[in-house]
């Protein structure tokens, strides 16, 4: 049985790609969210690179809410981007829908000082 959720989120993700691509000055930035945790990532697509990863997986990570976490690995990865002098990145929704925690994470992000 297929998982038609899943294979309209890789179809979306692959046509996404077509035309977000991420260098070291403007790098792509990532977006994972699975049932209970979310993951983001600075990727640059020139040399294959992870400059920068964050998640709600770390250790003394607070017990909130899902999108409450989504915003906190926002600011984490953001400031880290900035300590790496990175200012200007590609965001990458990887197929999910623009909405609810993948949209926390990007808000957290401009929030804290990055720009796309």
């Amino acid at each position: 049985m297929v998982n038609h959720n899943i294979t309209r989120r890789e179809k979306i993700k692959t046509r996404s790609r077509l035309t977000l691509h991420g260098t070291s000055e403007r790098p792509r930035l990532c977006v994972f969210r699975s049932n209970s945790e979310i993951y983001v990532q600075l990727i640059n697509d020139d040399t294959h690179v992870v400059i920068a990863a964050s998640s709600s997986l770390k250790k003394g990570f607070p017990k909130v809410t899902k999108t409450e976490k989504s915003k906190l690995v926002g600011k984490e990865i953001a400031e880290i981007a900035k300590a790496a002098g990175i200012t200007n990145v590609v965001f990458d929704r990887n197929g999910f829908l623009y909405h609810g925690r993948v949209k926390a994470v990007a808000d957290a992000a401009r929030e804290a000082g990055l720009n796309f």
